[in-house]
């Protein structure tokens, strides 16, 4: 058992090692991932997307891989990411074909490409945060958290995008049906706690 001083390139525990491993080798595949369908992007709007989010999700490996390897402040704070769009959702369904995988390279579309960087940023907001609840490092620990609400952010943003375009459709309930839900719980009040006793 080690207590007491640790240097701080070596105050990492192994759980966080080897989470803090996936996430940066699962951030290397999604960058990986937009250099390699950059190309093939037909859409304005997503390309643009594509690159902000590229642009920062590289400077965020870059400050984790810093904090990670010295166990120290990386040479800047994590950032905030700010989608540009709107936050307005189109809500119900409408007939489309069924999903399936595609069977060549040249069915590749805007609607697949956005699909594979909105799982790459809800991946990445999983992993960081498993990582993060048992990151020892402090420093560390912070970058994960920090960087939890951009993977948020990018998401939704590439949610909306895809929402937009009817690749990720949204269905409501009847208005019935979720007014029953939405009043399904209440706000409860502070209990009166025992006085604590002295054990003296």
């Amino acid at each position: 058992m080690h207590t007491g001083n640790v240097p701080a390139q070596m105050n990492h525990g192994g759980h966080e090692l080897f989470d803090v491993h996936e996430v940066l080798s699962g951030s290397v595949a999604a960058l990986n991932q937009m250099i390699l369908l950059r190309p093939q992007v037909k859409d304005p709007e997503l390309l643009g997307i594509m690159d902000r989010q590229y642009r920062f999700a590289l400077d965020e490996y870059n400050i984790t891989v810093e904090a990670f390897k010295t166990g120290k402040n990386p040479s800047h704070p994590t950032g905030s990411y700010k989608m540009t769009g709107g936050n307005d959702f189109v809500y119900g369904m409408k007939d489309s074909q069924p999903k399936k995988p595609i069977q060549s390279e040249s069915e590749i579309s805007d609607e697949i490409i956005s699909g594979f960087m909105l799982d790459a940023a809800k991946t990445a907001a999983s992993g960081k945060t498993m990582a993060a609840l048992e990151t020892c490092n402090p420093v560390l620990r912070r970058v994960l958290a920090d960087s939890i609400p951009n993977c948020i952010e990018m998401a939704y943003e590439l949610a909306i995008y895809q929402n937009k375009h009817h690749y990720y459709q949204v269905p409501q309930l009847a208005q019935q049906d979720m007014q029953q839900l939405l009043n399904s719980f209440a706000t409860g009040g502070q209990p009166a706690m025992p006085k604590q006793q002295n054990l003296q």
